[in-house]
């Protein structure tokens, strides 16, 4: 279906559909079983992430254009207008579990998801681009990880950096997520490695997990 690179796929949480999004421009919705998928058109430049709210209305993307959009479903309509307000590539894209809000990375910043409004002002402490983004599971945090080297602990209602930086990777950060439980923290990162960060410390835990030869671009 695709006609170039696809960046990024996810599930919706009934596991009956599929979102991917790809360099083409494109969004689609594939059924899991029967694997046909229309394309949602509307970004100008390649999409580099796209996620289901959790009950499964609505799909968000966001692109290399610097915009967010968000579509119904069902009908492949975009909802409102784009969010603008990115001044880089929106790289890293999530709803939060209550489905209230989207975070958005390039620039660090949380959207409400029914207006399409900035809530409060950007996420500041990284140095340089926000790679990856996830909310824990519970709501209340989100984390970051940047081409700074490295991973941020927020908190989403107040935009106010919880703790220290989580220092540890050599290269850059490429995508973070939580544990289940909210209890811990997981990076990939361009110095070819995994590390498993206690979500509360920012400690690491264990050994640092070694094998791959390239950059980690995705953990879960």
């Amino acid at each position: 279906g695709h006609t170039d690179l696809v960046l990024s796929v996810a599930y919706s949480l009934d596991g009956q559909y599929v979102v991917s999004s790809s360099k083409d421009k494109t969004v689609r919705i594939w059924n899991s079983q029967t694997g046909v998928g229309e394309p949602l058109k509307g970004h100008t430049d390649g999409v580099r992430s796209a996620a289901y709210s959790p009950n499964g209305q609505y799909v968000v993307s966001s692109s290399y254009d610097q915009t967010v959009r968000i579509w119904n479903a069902q009908t492949g309509v975009q909802v409102e207008k784009p969010l603008n307000g990115h001044t880089s590539a929106v790289r890293s894209v999530v709803y939060s579990p209550d489905g209230r809000y989207v975070v958005t990375s390039g620039n660090l910043m949380i959207w409400n998801a029914q207006t399409g409004v900035q809530v409060g002002e950007p996420l500041k402490s990284h140095t340089f681009g926000v790679m990856s983004v996830a909310y824990s599971p519970d709501g209340p945090y989100v984390v970051s990880g940047s081409n700074d080297n490295t991973v941020r602990i927020w908190n989403a209602q107040t935009g106010v950096e919880v703790g220290k930086p989580i220092k540890g990777h050599t290269k850059g950060v490429i995508s973070v997520a939580y544990s289940p439980d909210g209890q811990y923290v997981v990076s990939g990162s361009d110095d070819t490695t995994v590390r498993i960060w206690n979500a509360q410390t920012g400690v690491q835990v264990g050994e640092t997990l070694k094998g791959h030869t390239w950059g980690v671009v995705s953990v879960a």
